[in-house]
């Protein structure tokens, strides 16, 4: 994919599998709700989670998206990163709600507000840095 290609990509997809290295140095992945600002990669996450302690250990991640069900469908992109963990309250908070409003539809009821708003202090923010890029897309693949 190129460029323009792979930004469309980025913001139609849904779920970023998110690979970090667990103390053991074995990978600990998990699929995660995300946004895209300014090209980079964005999550929130609880600041006691697994992956936040391994970031805050070593910042490199990897990230992959894909999307297709036969082969000839298959697209997707693997993303080698480095994690930045902001703790501020009022961008976490930001973030929560711009998350919530991506995947809940525009427009947050006050409840959601609120629950958002509580669980922010507890939370933080991951941006991730694009350091490489590996994608494919299969459908530009010449039939065999």
């Amino acid at each position: 994919m190129d460029d323009a290609e792979f930004g469309a990509f980025l913001e139609e997809q849904r779920v970023v599998a998110c690979a970090t290295i667990d103390r053991d140095g074995l990978p600990h992945v998990m699929p995660l709700w995300y946004l895209v600002r300014d090209g980079e990669v964005w999550i929130w996450t609880y600041a006691a989670s697994q992956k936040v302690r391994n970031l805050e250990r070593d910042p490199r991640a990897t990230l992959m998206l894909e999307t297709g069900e036969r082969y000839e469908e298959l697209r997707g992109a693997m993303l080698r990163v480095e994690a930045v963990i902001e703790r501020s309250t009022d961008l976490v908070t930001a973030l929560g709600m711009a998350l919530y409003e991506r995947y809940l539809g525009a427009g947050l009821e006050p409840q959601v507000e609120a629950t958002i708003a509580r669980q922010a202090p507890k939370r933080v923010a991951v941006r991730f840095i694009e350091r490489s890029r590996a994608s494919w897309d299969h459908r530009k693949l010449e039939a065999a």
